[in-house]
């Protein structure tokens, strides 16, 4: 049923209500009616055609700016060079100095011995004690170098003066290579009331040289050994 159709249907309808209205029916039931009519015209009422499809409009990309061009006469300045990374200066390792050597011990050179040293007679007031407190020197007492560097022993004998020094010189075969091996021992004492040797100084075992540096050159390399000392006869 086309549109037109329709409508001349929904005209004869309303007709028919008017005239239904004068006669009979009552205004309510009018209404009824009347909405009825309304709901079969809205069910055959054609539906709206739909709107065709468009697309949105596409924006065209922009324009890049181009560069302006230099002014006539004018080099274009370059752009600066970008500027390399410079590490920073490292510290050169810290180094302790070297430590210092081992000073070792003055060694002569290969000349002749002599020996030096001194000769006491002990108090009586310290029996016993390894001391020089109160002692006094002897003229004429006998000492030994002995030196046990070759096959046979070496020995030389040396004797006191007033002050009970003494100076040995050790015969040409003892040397400062060897004289590590050479000790002084007291021998004898010129005093009958003090002859007995004591180890002061290790004097009856052997006394040990110590190398002297002399204030002025000589010709043989100087040791020292003592004091040594002998013990005298004490009355209790």
């Amino acid at each position: 049923m086309g549109f037109v159709q329709v409508k001349l249907f929904v005209a004869l309808q309303l007709s028919l209500l008017l005239v239904a209205s004068l006669t009979v029916s009552a205004g309510h039931q009018v209404d009824e009616v009347v909405d009825e009519i309304k709901v079969a015209a809205n069910v055959h009422s054609p539906a709206p055609a739909p709107k065709p499809y468009s697309h949105p409009p596409r924006h065209s990309p922009k324009p890049r700016p181009h560069p302006r061009p230099a002014p006539k006469g004018q080099v274009p300045t370059p752009a600066p060079a970008p500027k390399a990374h410079v590490p920073p200066p490292v510290p050169p390792p810290k180094v302790s100095p070297p430590s210092p050597a081992p000073r070792l011990p003055y060694v002569p050179p290969r000349t002749l011995v002599a020996v030096q040293g001194v000769v006491y007679c002990k108090s009586c007031k310290y029996p016993g004690v390894d001391t020089l407190l109160g002692a006094t020197p002897i003229a004429g007492a006998t000492v030994k170098l002995q030196c046990n560097n070759t096959k046979s022993p070496v020995t030389q004998q040396a004797t006191t003066d007033k002050n009970g020094y003494f100076l040995l010189q050790a015969p040409k075969k003892v040397t400062t290579y060897g004289v590590r091996k050479c000790k002084v021992f007291l021998v004898s004492s010129p005093l009958a009331s003090c002859q007995q040797p004591t180890n002061l100084h290790q004097g009856s075992t052997g006394a040990v040289l110590r190398y002297e540096k002399p204030k002025t050159p000589i010709s043989f390399a100087l040791y020292t050994v003592g004091p040594l000392a002998f013990a005298p006869k004490c009355v209790k």
